[in-house]
Parts: C-alpha cells; sequence; structure tokens
C-alpha cells in the first residue's frame, strides 16, 4: 500500500514543526548564560530571555551588559520583528 502524498506533506510538516520546536525550547548553555546576565534586569524578563535566546541562536553573540553595547554583535542588533522594530532586547 503506497502513502498519499497528503499522509506524507503531514508527516513531513511533523517532523520539521517538532525538531523547530525542541530547537526553541533547549536553548544552550551559551546562550542562556549570556541571555541571563543581558536580560536580569529587565522589567519584563521571562519575554527578554525569550527573544534574547531566539537572537543568540541565530547570531551566536549577545552584547555585553544589561543594555546597549549592540555594535559588539551587528547580527544581533540588525535582526528586526515584523514591525522594522529592533528584534532583540
Amino acid at each position: 500500500m503506497k502513502p498519499s502524498f497528503a499522509t506524507v506533506l503531514v508527516l513531513c510538516l511533523f517532523l520539521v514543526s517538532s525538531s523547530l520546536l525542541e530547537v526553541t525550547m533547549a536553548g544552550s548553555p551559551f546562550c542562556d548564560g549570556k541571555c541571563g546576565e543581558r536580560c536580569k534586569e529587565a522589567g519584563v524578563q521571562d519575554r527578554c530571555l525569550r527573544f534574547c535566546g531566539i537572537c543568540c541562536e541565530k547570531c551566536k553573540c549577545v552584547p555585553s551588559g544589561t543594555y546597549g553595547n549592540k555594535h559588539e554583535c551587528p547580527c544581533y542588533r540588525d535582526l528586526k520583528n515584523n514591525k522594522g522594530k529592533p528584534k532583540c532586547p
């Protein structure tokens, strides 16, 4: 019995989405430590940690300090959200 195209497509989408979820939830020791330091004074800490983690995983760097210093990591500085504003804290 040959699986239908729709079945294969659904299976592939499930595998891709579950692997992406695992990557975003896992975090790395490097990013967890750097983002913890970056977000320690944030007003909304869970949101800061989430976005910092996304940016860190993508850029492999986090600026020093709790604010500013984005010139140290141009990738982190240049990531924008869907409204064109800076994505990374």
